[in-house]
């Protein structure tokens, strides 16, 4: 049984983010659902519901959505119209192929004042004589039923005939109940034959007495009891020692003896029994679908479990099946394979697992695994799926090389008066230096090396010298202290 829980409603409203509270669409079809139930407290705000093609016997638990505006149930086992007085705002109902077979129960949907379409298509009651009068007449407010426009007239010549097509369909209700007691009580003595017979059938064989392999199991017993006996005879009659002693390795190798052959019948005893069981489980199935039944909520039911109890079967026979001893994705030296079993790339299910070293792609429980040249950067990788090919894109930068420190150099640092340019100074000393100032090294600057030109000819060095210049006094010329002197 099918139960409608939390976390199918919000997988079906992914339309919605996933909120159930705000839901005002819900499509439960197909999912084998045998009650309605949790929708009218969880999804207040609803206004359409699907669920068609279920298992579902009774209208219930959807007076609280006063929003409901379309519900359809076509293709369940509903045979009443019930419980939906308080759908205030309901416009539609759709009930087509169930077994509505109370046409009278439609007298229910009197209170949904703007209820505009029903569809009542391959139910019991659509056959009734009289049964579009008696729906046009109980419900006025309806435009449109089975998918058939409701004219004026047609309203008008329901009414008048009202009271007689009343009458007659409340004849051919009773006989309809009447014949559906009838099918569930013969149903009810059906099964409690077959359970009969199933109780048989597993404690004798199929024609009622013991099986092939119980008759072999007693048969063995039977000889293992007798050879004991006949050496516990030669035992109490005290022959020869020799005798005894040749004797004596009877009941061991008797007794050896009856366990293999006792092995040997129990194995093909299972494996006769187990193809015993084949052969009877295809002829029950064939059976059940050769023989003939009526299409009732029963039947349906049936019908249901019997391919829920097959898909069950399979299930449990594949598991039961042994599997493939999983191979070494690394040696035990450590070093990692390349492996690929899977035979292509689906990235519906995909489990990535990346390594420093490889990667590992699980694709449906296969492995499929790559040795990478270079060590890459797992916290930097991405996988995605390529929107144009749908293939699977993993990107996996690689790690970043270690800066490594230089060993240290004895050399001092060239010293900036050279005549070859140099492009980049390294202080490889981490103590601290101290600025020597020597003013005999300042009285020229070179400044040669300042800036280079590209395919220029080397110039000459600019030197300026510090030089003194010579006193030109003149016969006007009054020498005062605190004018600087000129110089060149």
């Amino acid at each position: 049984m099918v139960r409608i829980t939390e976390s199918l409603i919000r997988q079906r409203a992914e339309h919605n983010d996933c909120e159930i509270f705000s839901l005002e669409e819900i499509s439960l079809h197909q999912q084998e659902i045998e009650r309605i139930e949790h929708i009218d407290k969880w999804c207040r705000d609803l206004k359409i519901v699907y669920f068609q093609n279920n298992l579902i016997p009774k209208i219930e638990n959807v007076g609280r959505l006063k929003k409901l505006e379309y519900l359809n149930l076509a293709l369940n086992n509903i045979e009443r119209i019930e419980n939906l007085e308080g759908c205030e705002f309901l416009k539609k109902l759709d009930l087509t192929v169930n077994f509505v077979g109370e046409l009278t129960s439609v007298e229910s949907l009197k209170h949904n004042v703007h209820l505009r379409e029903l569809f009542l298509v391959g139910n019991p009651c659509s056959e009734f004589g009289g049964y579009r009068k008696f729906v046009i007449a109980t419900l006025p407010q309806l435009k449109s039923l089975d998918g058939k426009e409701i004219t004026r007239s047609d309203q008008i010549q329901a009414l008048q005939d009202y009271p007689g097509v009343r009458h007659q369909v409340v004849e051919q209700e009773q006989a309809y109940i009447l014949k559906r007691t009838m099918e569930k009580e013969a149903l009810q003595k059906n099964l409690e034959e077959k359970g009969n017979n199933n109780i048989q059938k597993h404690t004798f064989g199929t024609s009622g007495t013991p099986s092939i392999s119980t008759r072999r199991f007693h048969f063995g017993r039977y000889l293992c009891v007798l050879f004991e006996g006949l050496t516990m005879l030669i035992y109490q009659f005290n022959w020869k020692s020799l005798i005894k002693i040749h004797l004596g390795q009877i009941p061991f190798q008797l007794t050896e003896m009856n366990k293999n052959i006792e092995n040997k019948q129990s194995n093909s005893d299972g494996e006769e029994n187990k193809d015993q069981m084949n052969e009877d489980e295809d002829e029950m199935n064939r059976k059940f679908w050769e023989e003939p039944t009526l299409y009732t909520p029963e039947s349906r039911l049936e019908v249901h479990r019997h391919i829920e109890k097959n898909r069950k079967l399979k299930d449990k026979d594949k598991n039961q099946k042994k599997q493939k001893p999983r191979r070494p994705l690394i040696t035990a030296e450590g070093r990692v394979l390349n492996i690929n079993e899977s035979k292509h790339m689906d990235t519906s299910l995909l489990d990535i697992d990346v390594q420093p070293t490889h990667v590992c792609v699980m694709v449906k429980g296969k492995v499929f695994q790559l040795v990478l040249p270079k060590e890459v950067n797992p916290d930097s990788s991405s996988a995605k799926r390529s929107q144009t090919t749908g293939h699977l894109l993993v990107t996996m930068p690689k790690t970043q090389e270690m800066v490594k420190a230089k060993p240290k150099s004895t050399s001092r640092t060239r010293s900036a008066t050279s005549t070859q340019p140099h492009t980049h100074v390294t202080r490889t000393t981490q103590q601290n230096e101290k600025l020597e100032v020597d003013p005999s090294k300042h009285l020229s600057i070179d400044l040669f090396n300042i800036v280079t030109e590209r395919n220029s000819v080397a110039q000459r060095p600019l030197i300026f010298h510090q030089q003194k210049v010579s006193e030109r006094i003149s016969d006007d010329f009054q020498d005062n202290p605190e004018v600087p002197p000129l110089t060149d």
